[in-house]
């Protein structure tokens, strides 16, 4: 076992994709990458890959983009975690989450996937439900819109100003968490919007 970290961004593959909600955890990974001055490559486990440190001194990572569609997401989560020796608590599934306001993030480890079907390949695919999530919220849909329709939208052009605040907190998030743990992450992150 080492003591890197594996960070996943949640997505889907192709530029049609890109900017969709259900696109917002490979956001925050592209900023985490820029922050390390990292370029992805591809790994043979179907994902986009960048490891390097986390900060000056921070810890060692592995940023992953899984290069398959979003609800089969965890072939390529538990191909890392085999092929960097990671163990599921040392893992970081970052996402969109319906359940929780636009513009704002949570974390948690384990509990349900609440309907999120990456989420949901991960727990399979890990035998575990056990690791770590970063929730960034893209807020309800409107109406009676379906959520499948929603999250696969692009962030509406008020949200877009504010998704760069967003992407960032969410990548402070990341780093906080890897570097103090998941109770100091919180206690920043949830009491910010209480």
């Amino acid at each position: 076992m080492t003591d890197t970290w594996l960070i996943v961004g949640l997505g889907n593959p192709g530029s049609e994709y890109s900017d969709n909600r259900h696109n917002v955890g490979q956001m925050v990974l592209d900023e985490l990458a820029s922050r390390m001055g990292g370029k992805f490559k591809t790994h043979k486990a179907r994902a986009q890959v960048v490891e390097g440190r986390l900060g000056i001194g921070g810890p060692r990572v592995v940023l992953a983009k899984p290069m398959t569609y979003m609800n089969v997401s965890g072939g390529p989560v538990a191909g890392l975690s085999k092929f960097f020796d990671i163990v599921p608590d040392r893992v970081i599934a970052v996402h969109d989450e319906i359940d929780i306001p636009f513009n704002t993030v949570k974390l948690k480890i384990g509990g349900g996937e609440g309907g999120h079907n990456g989420l949901r390949d991960i727990s399979k695919a890990l035998a575990t439900k056990d690791y770590l999530r970063v929730r960034v919220g893209v807020g309800r849909p409107p109406g009676r819109m379906d959520t499948a329709d929603f999250v696969l939208r692009d962030f509406a052009t008020a949200e877009k100003k504010q998704l760069p605040f967003l992407l960032d907190e969410a990548a402070d998030a990341v780093e906080l968490l890897v570097n103090e743990g998941l109770l100091a992450a919180q206690q920043k992150h949830h009491a910010a919007r209480s």
